[in-house]
């Protein structure tokens, strides 16, 4: 604990010198650091999507730095100090968990969870409704996923995990019924309602539909890079090579990870 604690104690004091003797630093406020935290937290994420320990170390460095960078400015301003930062969330801690830190039982991660969203309404309820804590500046599809976690924890929510689709096809007719129509504004509004109760169905059956858009990213970029390997070995531009030939290394390259995925399988049965 003394090391952790003179390892925390030593980067506030590099903080105070930065703050103290480097141009940079001193001009920086608030407003000029926030798109650096937004990068530093998805270079967080990628990290961890990549299970790159050694990365992840780093970039949870970077983003303490900002934390730390962020109560100074505070603290010079006169507003608050990192000590405060740090025992405003203990407090919160303490009384999100009353399982541990009280004498609430409970039983499984589940009632956890629930819990925790009735811990964080009780409070909301002194400044705002069961949406006032999504950030306005949160991705499209992260935020349409807090959404429905949320009203999920107050009863808002389907019966039936299965009526969900029916719900997709009908948003599916309505974005169809706006092609035909040829009104682009309505035909946004009606993708957006679309995607958003797709984001539902996957919350509906476990699936993170971040994680899930991410993988098949990483799947489409495997492939059309192996398109694009095999287009070159041709000595032709991909403009002119015909879909259909492009579209047979598509099939190659999805052949080839079947195949490794089949060695992967096997490797793991013997």
């Amino acid at each position: 604990m003394n090391e952790k604690l003179a390892a925390f104690n030593r980067l506030l004091g590099v903080m105070d010198q930065l703050r103290e003797k480097c141009p940079w630093d001193r001009e920086q406020t608030f407003e000029s650091l926030r798109n650096n935290t937004i990068e530093e937290t998805f270079e967080l994420v990628d990290a961890i999507a990549d299970k790159d320990m050694p990365n992840i170390k780093k970039e949870l460095g970077d983003l303490l730095l900002h934390v730390v960078f962020y109560s100074k400015i505070a603290e010079e301003q006169g507003e608050f100090d990192m000590a405060e930062v740090a025992n405003a969330l203990c407090d919160k801690l303490i009384y999100r968990h009353p399982h541990v830190f009280g004498q609430v039982q409970v039983d499984g991660a589940g009632e956890v969870t629930r819990n925790w969203e009735d811990n964080k309404i009780t409070e909301k309820d002194r400044i705002g409704g069961v949406l006032s804590g999504v950030p306005r500046s949160m991705p499209p599809l992260v935020k349409a996923y807090r959404i429905q976690e949320k009203v999920a924890a107050v009863g808002f929510d389907w019966e039936k995990k299965e009526d969900i689709w029916g719900k997709v096809q009908e948003e599916m007719a309505e974005v169809e019924q706006e092609i035909a129509s040829g009104d682009m504004d309505k035909l946004e509004a009606e993708f957006g309602d679309l995607m958003f109760v797709v984001i539902n169905a996957a919350r509906l059956y476990g699936i993170n539909p971040e994680a899930a858009l991410e993988r098949c990213n990483k799947k489409f970029i495997r492939r059309f890079n192996h398109v694009e390997a095999r287009c070159k070995e041709e000595g032709k531009p991909l403009r002119e090579i015909p879909l259909s030939e492009m579209d047979g290394y598509w099939k190659e390259a999805k052949e080839i990870e079947k195949q490794k995925q089949q060695e992967i399988w096997q490797s793991s049965e013997r």
